[in-house]
């Protein structure tokens, strides 16, 4: 499968599909694909060569040029597959120049089987809580209304207006449309540097997916916005910790406070905290105040490539831990926000650390997360740092942690407490 210049996407024919792990390029099936899922994006991607299988000569090529018509250049094309799903492999494609990284996307493997795109992915939860048909934009902009009247006033409420029409956020949809989990952002800043942060992008390489909130929000409108989701919603959610602040535990000041006003008033929803967990003296506090969970990001469990990514500027590997642990002694429910990418993510030695990560932390839940950033770049400064060895496939990791720990669960979404 190809993408002319004008975007026109087609399928070439006598060639396969294929993705890659690492840098080990792989042969697409009908078994390892599913349809490809519905809300799903196709992305070509520019200045950059397609791999595709020469069904004929069995053999992997490099293409620039419609091997049917040499005068017309063609790209790879990509999916950014729904949420809930996890990337076996990412797009096959080579930088024919220095051209800089790709935009703040996940970038799948996809190909064309019969009459319908197909993608290199693993569903990891049926939820539909960011099914995009189950949000009507009418829906939301009365329910944007409905709050612009009864709290005029409160501005993390104009702040959630901008996310879901603006950028289209579904957390920001579903606090208006009242149902699943409500965002609380909150944080001006970050006290990490990551390669991929969607909300702040100082250098001329990359830019934001969007703008970092602009004020810290008080404590009472904080709580004014969980309060509401709570009263209205079963089983409802609320979290600290979105793409459009920095890091939620900077905040304390504010959210500490806010946690008390809403357990002051009920004892029902889900306050989570979605967080790097880098500060763990913050975290008890909270975990004694009235958090529910916790979902710490994390791309990697070796402290090398950890920091790789991450990029701490004023805390260690160690903080995180202990904030884990913490957490876990006030038997709060903690989440790993795993940031995935195929070959480096299931390579032997990130496996068997996670392994190793898990038995010692007694975490509760995997959220798979595909991570959004140049795939090639990621591997190639992941390999740099500390190399994986060979990878194990994304399924293959994913039901060996199945069977070893059948306690610990898989998805993508924040559970309600009612799950735990």
């Amino acid at each position: 499968m190809a993408a002319a210049e004008n975007g026109d996407i087609f399928d070439l024919e006598g060639y396969g599909a294929v993705g890659f792990s690492g840098d080990m390029p792989v042969l697409l099936t009908r078994s390892e694909t599913i349809v490809m899922p519905h809300g799903s994006e196709l992305m070509m991607l520019p200045d950059r060569a397609l791999i595709a299988y020469n069904l004929d000569r069995d053999r992997f090529e490099t293409l620039t040029r419609n091997p049917y018509a040499p005068d017309e250049k063609i790209f790879p094309v990509a999916v950014f597959n729904s949420p809930g799903y996890v990337n076996r492999h990412f797009c096959a494609y080579f930088a024919m120049f220095d051209t800089g990284p790709l935009p703040l996307f996940s970038y799948g493997a996809v190909g064309f089987g019969r009459s319908r795109f197909r993608s290199a992915a693993i569903q990891v939860d049926t939820e539909p809580r960011q099914d995009l048909r189950q949000m009507p934009r009418n829906k939301v902009v009365q329910g944007v209304g409905h709050m612009q009247k009864k709290y005029p006033n409160n501005r993390l409420m104009r702040h959630l207006e901008t996310c879901a029409l603006q950028y289209g956020c579904p957390a920001g949809k579903n606090f208006f449309l009242q149902r699943y989990e409500a965002p609380l952002p909150t944080s001006r800043v970050c006290n990490a540097n990551c390669l991929g942060c969607i909300s702040l992008q100082p250098g001329p390489g990359l830019h934001a997916c969007q703008d970092r909130i602009a004020f810290t929000p008080t404590a009472q409108e904080i709580a004014q916005v969980a309060l509401e989701h709570i009263r209205q919603v079963p089983k409802a959610v609320v979290s600290f910790g979105q793409g459009c602040e920095g890091e939620p535990l900077t905040a304390h000041k504010a959210i500490v406070p806010a946690v008390q006003m809403i357990r002051e008033q009920t004892g029902q929803g889900t306050i989570n905290l979605n967080t790097n967990a880098s500060l763990p003296e913050h975290v008890k506090t909270l975990c004694e105040t009235g958090l529910d969970s916790m979902r710490v990001s994390m791309n990697s469990v070796r402290q090398k490539t950890y920091t790789a990514y991450f990029r701490p500027k004023s805390y260690a590997w160690e903080d995180v831990l202990k904030s884990i642990d913490t957490a876990r002694a006030h038997n709060k429910f903690v989440a790993v926000n795993y940031l995935n990418c195929p070959g480096f993510t299931d390579s032997e030695k990130e496996a068997a650390a996670l392994f190793e990560f898990i038995r010692n932390h007694d975490i509760n839940m995997i959220q798979w997360r595909n991570l959004n950033y140049d795939p090639r770049l990621y591997v190639d400064t992941m390999e740099a740092v500390s190399p994986g060895g060979k990878p194990l496939g994304m399924a293959a990791l994913i039901e060996s942690l199945k069977q070893t720990f059948p306690r610990l669960i898989h998805g993508y979404f924040n559970p309600p407490k009612e799950r735990f």
